[in-house]
């Protein structure tokens, strides 16, 4: 996973989001107290807050294009098509540790596009966790990754991905833990294994390479970041 940034917007009509896609939340149940970033993607000029990718794709597998971002309708829609043309952004600048939440769904799609939300580190060798990687071609599992060195530990559960979800992250010095509706399904409390620098969250619909006929997307209702300590 490749978390880069680049400039140019470009905006195409997506899928309609309904009000309160997603009522149950991580912040809410375990008390974050108020996010120090959000986005509501209300309309366009809010891409203005995200770095949006430019040049080759996932592994060199395709290319990151802005144009295959598009926000309407309260919601961000990511498309890949099966030339490979995909997109991802990120979040900057970083924080060290924090929380982060997204409310997502990944409508079913090819089997080498996954839909993917993560933490990326502000420098190179920083690790990598990913709290929503989705491979499965139906979306009806998702993983959860965390890479150190060549490394990774890895958390999986089954679950309706093409429906809306609040996907969420807590990354302190004691342990990273993943939450979907609120409630806790994976960690890791391996402490050699937890980065330490500085990360920013990125949304990436990868193109892995094989078959992509069928496009995918990545449709996004709101984005939140909060800081370790509650305020």
């Amino acid at each position: 996973m490749l978390c880069v940034a680049a400039g140019v917007i470009y905006h195409q009509a997506p899928a309609q989001a309904a009000p309160d896609n997603c009522p149950v939340t991580a912040a809410a149940a375990h008390q974050w107290g108020a996010p120090n970033k959000s986005d509501d993607f209300d309309d366009p000029s809010s891409l203005a807050g995200w770095n949006l990718y430019d040049g080759p794709g996932h592994a060199g597998n395709g290319s990151r294009t802005p144009s295959a971002v598009s926000v309407a309708d309260g919601v961000l829609t990511i498309t890949g098509d099966s030339r490979g043309n995909s997109e991802g952004m990120s979040w900057s600048p970083g924080q060290t540790f924090g929380r982060w939440e997204v409310c997502v769904k990944s409508p079913a799609a090819s089997p080498n596009y996954h839909s993917v939300q993560l933490l990326w580190p502000d420098r190179r060798g920083g690790g990598e966790v990913d709290f929503m990687e989705i491979a499965d071609p139906t979306r009806q599992s998702v993983d959860a990754f965390v890479h150190y060195g060549d490394r990774q530990e890895a958390g999986h559960i089954r679950i309706d991905a093409t429906q809306w979800h609040s996907w969420a992250v807590e990354w302190s010095p004691q342990r990273i833990a993943v939450f979907v509706d609120g409630a806790q399904w994976w960690e890791t409390t391996n402490a050699a294994h937890i980065p330490t620098g500085l990360m920013r969250m990125c949304m990436q619909l990868d193109d892995f390479g094989g078959d992509i006929s069928q496009g995918g997307q990545q449709i996004v209702d709101w984005a939140r970041q909060y800081p370790l300590v509650a305020t």
